[in-house]
This record gives structure tokens, sequence and C-alpha cells, in this order.
């Protein structure tokens, strides 16, 4: 509900912003109506991106040094200190790793279950928003051409009225129509760009993460299994 609530008040805000900068920016205004949902899809995938970079920035964590140290406290003993531990860390690793330590001394496949749990929780977290910013890398290129397609038109519409008028056509005529071909095409451009980049980037990066989790995640239950058989 909440997710909903920031979507919808993230939608109307963009709609304002569109809207005043097409009324009081002429570049953005001949490119036609058509600019409003560029600026919008802009909008959006911008702030997508921009948090998307703030999570990893703030879940940064070496997680081989993290393990190491979470391995270390459990050969002592220390259930507690590394459940500790784990809270204290905002890596995704710590809840994972956390679910496996509250399992300590249960079988192997419960240990994993606990894991996998942990990872139905942790992954999607990881990866919210990027089917959309995906969705709004692919839209823009075609908001695009859809302009493209109105100023191609709106050209022809003009030459239609100028030859039943019997009247001469000059490029002033056609300006109009081009200016909305143009801006939109290359509006959708700047947009869709920048937003598939990005989109690459934080897809390899989280898929990376979570290669990282599902790895340290692995150790720790081998770990557990090995000491649940030596006892």
């Amino acid at each position: 509900m909440r997710d909903m609530l920031e979507k919808l008040g993230l939608t109307l805000l963009s709609l304002l912003i569109a809207s005043v900068l097409y009324l009081r920016v002429d570049i953005i205004h001949k490119g036609g109506p058509v600019m409003i949902f560029i600026i919008v899809c802009s909008i959006f995938a911008a702030t997508i991106v921009l948090e998307r970079f703030w999570l990893l920035y703030k879940i940064r964590l070496d997680s081989n040094k993290f393990l190491e140290t979470i391995l270390d406290i459990l050969k002592k003993r220390q259930i507690k200190e590394a459940i500790e531990a784990c809270d204290k860390t905002p890596h995704p690793i710590g809840m994972i790793l956390k679910s496996a330590i509250l399992k300590t001394g249960k079988s192997r496949e419960k240990i994993k279950e606990a894991i996998e749990e942990a990872c139905l929780y942790e992954v999607p977290r990881m990866e919210k928003n990027m089917s959309l910013l995906a969705t709004l890398a692919h839209i823009c290129p075609l908001l695009g051409l859809l302009g493209t397609v109105i100023g191609l038109a709106k050209c022809f519409q003009v030459i239609q009225v100028k030859s039943l008028a019997f009247q001469s056509i000059n490029p002033t005529d056609l300006a109009n129509g081009i200016w909305v071909a143009l801006i939109t095409t290359i509006g959708g451009l700047l947009v869709a760009i920048p937003a598939y980049v990005a989109y690459n980037f934080l897809v390899n990066r989280i898929n990376n993460l979570i290669l990282e989790m599902e790895r340290s995640a692995t150790e720790l239950l081998n770990f557990l299994t090995e000491s649940n058989e030596a006892e």
C-alpha cells in the first residue's frame, strides 16, 4: 500500500513538473504533448536510478571479510554475538546468514529452507523497480517515434490543405510538424539511452551481490552442517 501511494505521489508530481516545463520552455513546447509523457518517464527513471544507487551505497560490504568474521564467532560457540553482528550490517547477507544461524543444531534441510525463505524476501528488495526501469527505457524511444509520426502527419496535413487551396508550400509551413518530429525523437533517445545503460549496470551489480549472498550462505550452511555432524 505504501509503495503504491509513493508511486501515485511521484506520478502526480511528475505530471505537474512536466506540464510546467511544457508551458514554460519553448523547445519542449515545440515538441508537442508527447514531450509531457517523455518528461514524466525521465523523472521516474531518474528517481529509480538514484534510489537504487543509494541502496547499493548503503549496503556496501566486503562479504568475504564479513563471512570470515561470522565463522570465527561461531567457532567460539558465540551464537548470540553472531546474530548481533548480522543485525548490525545493512547488507541483505546479514539477514540471510542470521536465518541460518538461528537454525543452528537443526538438520541441513531445515537450515537450507530458512536460507531460501530469507532470500525470497531479500532478493526482491534488491530488484525493486528494476522491471519498471527497463520498461521506461523501452517506452521512451517508442514515445519519440510516436511524436515523429505525429509531426509527419502534421506536415502532410499542411501539404493537403495548401494543395486544395492551390497555394504554394514553403518550408515555414512545415516547420511546426518537423519540430515535433525531431524534438520528440531526440527527447525519447536522451531519456532511453542513459536509462538503459543504468539498468544494465544495476542489474549486473545486483546479480553479483546475489551470487555473493548465495556463496556466503552455502559456506555457512556447510560449516553448520559439519558442526552438527561433529557433535
